[in-house]
């Protein structure tokens, strides 16, 4: 995926989008019926973007762009999963959310009555210069045009200060959650869509456990909400996607340094159909023997396969490798 190269940029201020005049033509109650709560809170004057997102390749025609693959886009354009995010989110009046990719806004516009601020992260510039327009009816909404893995978060929020709630691109979903979790200025809670596959990796017990499950889980306690069919969004995408709910805890699971803890994690799943003697000796660089020891001391039987590791035991394995000089101290 392609980054700016420069710094993030702040989208000016411009006035509100025209409705067309089909926008503005009465339209049938059943459909009134469907988005009518969400239309009803938001209250700011905008134009009725809700109903608008529901026709993605209309309102992209407009705007003279398409969904590019290369940014993961597939745009939200059902209600239902906004509903779900935001009742999972537990937002309140005083909250701040980050919402990254925000797309065609149509959870975000859901968000502005609900709370105080939102950031909107937009990597794609047309679609970041539509969003900053509402800005004149919405004040408590800041448009950042830029890669949200280039944004230092402690600019713009304090530690445990805000909530992330947003439909994650897909290319870049694990290193956002990463970029997230591992920041000094972490959120509170993550309410985030992702791909199906990618949300059971995430909340999955020992016995198929990733280094993406291991990571997440390090830093919070997640759960599935709900699960969201490919007609949700546009363009469809080929999987099912799932709600994920993220609580980070207030200290990590284990009292390890992140750099060198993953850097064992990641030996031990360098092969993971390997047995952990041999996949953590090729991934360390180091004696089989050397690791089996570490592996027994640690009470782990070297036979076992990464997958199998609960994060207690990658946390007693972490304290005798390195007590063995098997990883280095971040010290």
């Amino acid at each position: 995926m392609s980054r700016p190269s420069g710094p993030r940029r702040r989208i000016a201020q411009r006035g509100p989008p025209t409705p067309s005049a089909q926008d503005s033509a009465p339209r049938p109650a059943r459909r009134a019926r469907q988005v009518g709560d969400a239309e009803n809170a938001a209250g700011h004057g905008l134009p009725d973007e809700l109903l608008a997102a529901q026709r993605p390749a209309a309102l992209l025609r407009a705007l003279g762009v398409s969904a590019r693959r290369g940014l993961g886009q597939h745009f939200l354009t059902s209600l239902g999963p906004v509903r779900r995010a935001i009742a999972a989110a537990e937002l309140g009046p005083d909250d701040t959310v980050l919402e990254v990719g925000p797309g065609l806004g149509i959870l975000t516009q859901a968000l502005l009555p609900v709370v105080r601020r939102i950031v909107a992260v937009e990597l794609d510039r047309a679609l970041a210069e539509r969003l900053a327009a509402w800005r004149a009816q919405a004040p408590q909404l800041e448009v950042i045009h830029g890669d949200i893995l280039a944004l230092d978060l402690c600019q713009l929020f304090s530690h445990r200060g805000y909530k992330v709630v947003a439909n994650l691109p897909y290319n870049v979903a694990a290193p956002t959650l990463r970029h997230l979790l591992e920041s000094p200025c972490q959120p509170s809670r993550l309410v985030v869509m992702l791909q199906q596959e990618m949300a059971e990796r995430i909340v999955a017990a020992p016995g198929a456990l990733s280094i993406l499950g291991v990571g997440v889980q390090l830093y919070a306690a997640p759960r599935i909400v709900a699960k969201v069919p490919p007609g949700a969004f546009y363009p469809p995408p080929k999987v099912m996607s799932a709600i994920v709910r993220l609580d980070v805890r207030p200290q990590p699971a284990l009292p390890v340094p992140a750099r060198t803890f993953f850097a064992l994690v990641r030996a031990g799943f360098s092969l993971p159909r390997k047995q952990l003697r041999n996949s953590l000796a090729a991934g360390l660089a180091r004696e089989p023997r050397a690791v089996a020891e570490a592996l027994a001391a640690a009470g782990i039987d070297s036979r076992r396969r990464p997958q199998t590791l609960s994060l207690p035991e990658w946390g007693e394995l972490y304290v005798e490798a390195q007590r063995r000089h098997l990883v280095m101290s971040d010290e």
